[in-house]
């Protein structure tokens, strides 16, 4: 059975890397599944797997790294700017994937 920090980061295709960076922890403490004193775990899997049943698991995977009228998605993430990815997220909601040509 997959631990709630692995369904996250298959679900937004994280490196173990960005997974620790995104939630400011050590690789042993997703190993072990040791992340309850991290409650933005709980907030991400329900934000993300709702984006997910809307415009599809690799779809929200290919968004997370492109650049959208706020950021990179991703880059928010990283910086724990959590309200600036949820914002991410509603536009993704509202507008959908944008794809441009360069």
């Amino acid at each position: 059975m997959d631990s709630p920090a692995v369904t996250l980061m298959e679900r937004l295709g994280l490196s173990d890397d960005e997974l620790c960076e995104v939630l400011a922890v050590d690789p042993i403490a997703v190993i072990t599944n040791e992340l309850d004193h991290r409650p933005e775990l709980q907030i991400l899997l329900a934000l993300t797997a709702e984006a997910a049943d809307r415009v599809g698991a690799t779809t929200l995977r290919g968004w997370l790294r492109r650049n959208g009228p706020t950021g990179v998605p991703l880059e928010h993430l990283k910086a724990r700017d959590f309200q600036a990815f949820e914002d991410d997220l509603i536009v993704l909601a509202e507008r959908g994937y944008v794809v441009r040509r360069a």
